[in-house]
């Protein structure tokens, strides 16, 4: 019933295969009310990975086309009429945004490490202090926890390293990375992510490159597990 998965354009993946799915409602293979096929099912089908059907069913259910129910799967609610005819853009994948963080922030730590000064490790302490902080009194720590990857970015007195790494933590508030971030985030999620800075912090305090380096890449993989690979039940 479901075709595979043809890249006949250049939009994000999330998008063409939300077209596919939405697509395959309006010819009546999915009516409104009914429950789609669980997740794996259906990127067995596609030919795609399951967080990229995951990030197409979130794209979906943000444009109103679907309702994701907590431990109950995936529904078709919109009609018709009020469906769009293509998946708007709605952020970079936070699969692949994960992995272009992990490689650039890899490469910034190591150039860090060889750069650290008392001054920088200070206000690195500090940004975890109010991280730990927030995440204390029940607040999001998510401003700290961006200051402290651009305090990082700073220590290498690159300012287009530091940028990019701004540009791709920004990517956090796009429409589908908020709905994903909605579902994650949790003060147990925080305080692993905390811990994870800590390991960093530590990695840099001791100037040690590669310890800064498998630090910081082992701490995006964890928040993309955390962020993309979390709630599979919702979605089965």
């Amino acid at each position: 019933m479901l075709e595979q998965l043809k890249q006949i354009d250049n939009r994000r993946l999330y998008q063409q295969i939300a077209d596919q799915i939405r697509t395959l409602i309006r010819e009546g293979n999915f009516p409104m009310g009914s429950r789609l096929p669980p997740e794996r099912d259906l990127a067995q089908q596609l030919g795609v990975s399951r967080p990229s059907v995951r990030e197409a069913l979130i794209a979906l259910e943000v444009e109103g086309s679907v309702e994701v129910r907590m431990g109950a799967g995936v529904y078709v609610c919109a009609p018709l009429e009020q469906a769009p005819h293509a998946t708007a853009a709605m952020g970079e994948s936070p699969t692949e945004l994960m992995q272009a963080r992990a490689a650039l922030e890899g490469t910034v730590v190591m150039l860090a490490s060889a750069r650290v000064t008392e001054e920088a490790l200070a206000a690195l302490q500090r940004a975890l202090k109010d991280m730990r902080s927030a995440i204390v009194q029940n607040r999001s720590p998510l401003a700290h926890d961006r200051e402290f990857h651009l305090l990082i970015a700073g220590m290498t007195g690159n300012s287009v390293l530091e940028r990019l790494v701004r540009e791709l933590f920004d990517e956090r508030h796009s429409p589908i990375s908020s709905q994903l971030r909605v579902r994650s985030e949790s003060s147990q999620t925080w305080n692993e992510a905390l811990r994870e800075h800590e390991a960093i912090l530590g990695a840099l305090q001791r100037r040690d490159a590669l310890d800064a380096l498998a630090a910081m890449r082992m701490h995006l993989h964890a928040s993309q597990v955390r962020w993309v690979e979390s709630n599979r039940q919702e979605w089965s």
